[in-house]
């Protein structure tokens, strides 16, 4: 699957109807967005049944925003509607294979719980 463009309307669609999705957060004029782009497309035509969406944070700027992006690109992964990943700069071919790899590898159930917990502490 190519990588998709995401904007703020569809954004929650995307996250809830999908059981992965990589988001990486860009903009054109940004030069290690650009060098990250290439490695970001060739996963998502090796992983057909992951959503690779890219969002450009010049032209959805409320949506960098309710994410705080400060620093592009910036990769997020969710997997089950539960952000499991964030964080700034480009990352090698290597790298975003095994973040792929350990996201499929997560025991979802043990997540929940450990989200359940967490929450259940902060009130």
């Amino acid at each position: 699957m190519a990588t998709v463009n995401l904007t703020g309307d569809a954004f929650n669609d995307t996250i809830q109807n999908n059981e992965i999705v990589l988001i990486d957060f860009w903009a054109a004029w940004c030069g290690p967005c650009r060098s990250f782009a290439p490695v970001f497309e060739k996963a998502s035509k090796e992983n057909p049944d992951i959503v690779f969406a890219k969002v450009d944070t010049e032209d959805q700027q409320e949506l960098a925003g309710s994410f705080q992006i400060m620093s592009i690109p910036t990769l997020m992964a969710f997997r089950d509607q539960i952000l499991l990943y964030s964080q700034p700069g480009a990352l090698p071919e290597s790298a975003l294979s095994s973040l792929i790899e350990q996201i499929r590898a997560l025991d979802m159930d043990d997540v929940r719980k450990k989200v359940a917990e967490t929450q259940a502490s902060a009130q």
